[in-house]
């Protein structure tokens, strides 16, 4: 087992460019989001065309019994088109692009959303090719729309970061508070789309909001549970199974979400079971407090990978994992241009 102990500083700052939001903004953010709007029409086989994608720099600071670490860089750039069609058809084509490599000839990395669907209402979202597979609290949470810097470690152990699969799936939610997701992707690790050269895995999600019931902004409750069939070429985790419940509960400017999931292993991988608390305060529209807590047992000898700026430091697994992390966010245009800082303990 890798012993580790490390206090983190992680900074960021991430644009997004979507189609407008809804509600009048008076700092003129609305007016240049609107150019992210290429065409927009109420006849004819295509209605709108926009631009999607997002840009995140990240900064962070390391200090670790095993070393020091310090860096920027651009910690994500991706960049498309979205369309919508006639008959409730759309369709979404985006890359993503490393602007850390050099020459730019060596930026693209993938395809991450390359897909095409229909969505006739709230009810019925179906996507066909390659789209996102999201499950667990942070992994079914878009990376434009996460509180923190970067996915909690019970998401990165539990979830195949991978994220963008070659499948189909189907999803929405309905007037009596339900919500669900359905979906048969590839397990291969393709960087466009799937060859199918490894097997596949199954995505069953389904939800229920109380927040009627209860008098609350948000009390939604959801199941996800993902079957992975075993193959060495698969670019998931080697769990055959996991199952993960989580909870988002919100009133007023209080808010508090949870996640509590456990993976079966496979091969040479032990068994996971872990939990995520993470409270927060909005102490203004623009400005938001929350803390963060992962806690992560593998039943054998290094079952656990660390995330993403442990990494940095050391190479390696554990057995156990504790983290901490203080952070605050300011949203300049909410999800769609903010600040992220946040303070990170583990161990």
């Amino acid at each position: 087992m890798n012993r580790f102990r490390a206090p983190v500083f992680i900074t960021a700052l991430t644009a997004v460019a979507v189609t407008p939001a809804t509600a009048a903004d008076d700092s003129g953010y609305d007016r240049v989001w609107q150019h992210a709007n290429l065409y927009q029409s109420e006849s004819g086989t295509l209605r709108s065309l926009a631009l999607s994608g997002r840009l995140q720099a990240d900064a962070s600071y390391f200090d670790a019994d095993e070393g020091d670490f310090d860096d920027i860089s651009w910690r994500r750039l991706r960049f498309g088109f979205t369309a919508k069609f006639a008959n409730h058809w759309k369709a979404q084509l985006e890359g993503d692009f490393d602007l850390n490599e050099w020459p730019p000839g060596e930026w693209y990395n993938r395809l991450t959303d390359a897909y095409v669907g229909w969505n006739p209402d709230k009810s019925r979202d179906l996507r066909i090719l390659k789209h996102s597979a999201g499950f667990t609290l942070d992994g079914a949470t878009s990376s434009k729309k996460l509180l923190t810097l970067q996915r909690n470690n019970l998401t990165n152990n539990l979830w195949f970061t991978a994220e963008y699969f070659t499948g189909i799936s189907m999803q929405g939610e309905t007037d009596d508070h339900w919500n669900y997701r359905v979906g048969v992707f590839s397990s291969d690790g393709n960087d466009e789309w799937s060859k199918f050269d490894a097997g596949y895995f199954t995505l069953t999600s389904l939800g229920y909001n109380w927040a009627s019931a209860l008098d609350m902004d948000n009390a939604s409750v959801r199941l996800d549970y993902v079957y992975n069939q075993r193959d060495t070429d698969a670019n998931t985790r080697d769990l055959s199974n996991v199952v993960t419940l989580s909870t988002q509960w919100e009133q007023g400017n209080w808010g508090l979400w949870t996640d509590l999931g456990s993976g079966r292993g496979y091969f040479q991988q032990p068994d996971i079971i872990g939990l995520t608390l993470m409270p927060f305060y909005n102490l203004t529209e623009r400005l938001q407090f929350l803390f963060r807590y992962t806690w992560l047992d593998s039943d054998g000898d290094n079952g656990l990978r660390l995330g993403r700026y442990e990494n940095a430091v050391v190479d390696g697994r554990g057995d156990r994992y504790n983290e901490y992390y203080l952070g605050a966010n300011l949203f300049f245009y909410g999800h769609k241009l903010k600040w992220q800082t946040g303070l990170q303990y583990a161990e």
